[in-house]
């Protein structure tokens, strides 16, 4: 089931292995996860740090929503495509 599917009860968090580092050689947030190193930008590194289990989808959201004065509806599809994809890469648990 996808992140889309269940938002307002989903609350995804980094998988086990995976860690959320800054990476001073890259100059760049990036998840580190078994055998592989996914470089995050800005967007993508707003939406994973705030998947910290406690969070449902809807409250990261809004969340960003508030944080960068826009509607909900303009991240939501962002939030939701960025988490269905780490999730299928099981960078990140549902």
């Amino acid at each position: 089931m996808s992140a889309a599917a269940e938002p307002a009860v989903s609350r995804p968090r980094l998988a086990r292995g995976s860690r959320l580092r800054w990476d001073e050689a890259r100059q760049s947030w990036v998840v580190l996860a078994p055998e592989r190193v996914i470089l995050l930008d800005e967007t993508a590194h707003e939406i994973v740090r705030r998947c910290d289990g406690t969070a449902t989808i809807a409250e990261i959201v809004a969340d960003l929503a508030r944080s960068f004065e826009a509607e909900p509806g303009e991240v939501e599809g962002d939030v939701v495509q960025l988490i269905d994809d780490l999730t299928a890469k099981r960078i990140l648990a549902p």
